[in-house]
């Protein structure tokens, strides 16, 4: 293996480690020549994964791309890179364990999405706006009314509703300390 420092063709591996969902092996490599260390990683070679784009085209699935994605959702947000590390290797097991190999960028987004709700928020409202295409703010509103009404069905939000109040109909929700926005009156503005 080539040092990507020196490009020295010789090293030696001072440390080996099976991931853990035992998928691949990293190997931390020492260069003979100018002594600085690497990792490279070990995979068993399988029949590719191939993304179907909504234009028609085909693409590898590629884990770089997704991760990258994931970090650019979950930036300054309380994600270790473990987690989204883990949730990288969960959606690539869940595609591996799929018959066809051809998935449709549709169902990759939707299953990111699906992860990204129960890991944190934020991340999924981001990722959502650039998967989704967002164009404007009823578009967030659609997303985050989403959220809300997962989180009241679940008990997992910041209260139950008030007497009187149903789930069904939107009610005024603070974005800001100190302001009030209704949602169902955003929805019905014109552009």
């Amino acid at each position: 293996m080539h040092c990507p420092f020196c490009g020295h063709i010789e090293d030696k591996v001072v440390d080996s480690r099976e991931s853990r969902e035992g998928d691949s092996i990293r190997r931390r490599r020492e260069c003979l020549s100018c002594g600085r260390r690497f990792t490279s990683y070990e995979r068993v070679e399988e029949v590719p994964l191939v993304i179907l784009k909504k234009d028609g085209r085909r693409e590898p699935f590629e884990r770089q791309k997704l991760m990258k994605g994931l970090l650019a959702a979950c930036q300054k947000r309380p994600v270790s890179l473990d987690r989204i590390e883990q949730l990288v290797g969960d959606v690539h097991a869940r595609l591996m364990e799929r018959p066809d190999r051809e998935i449709r960028s549709r169902e990759l987004g939707e299953l990111i999405m699906d992860e990204l709700k129960g890991l944190d928020q934020v991340a999924y409202v981001r990722f959502a706006s650039v998967y989704r295409e967002f164009k404007d703010l009823p578009d967030f509103v659609k997303a985050l009314e989403g959220l809300m009404h997962k989180e009241a069905a679940t008990g997992r939000g910041s209260g139950t509703p008030k007497a009187g109040h149903d789930l069904a109909t939107p009610q005024p929700q603070a974005l800001f300390p100190g302001e009030t926005v209704d949602v169902a009156a955003m929805k019905s503005r014109k552009k």
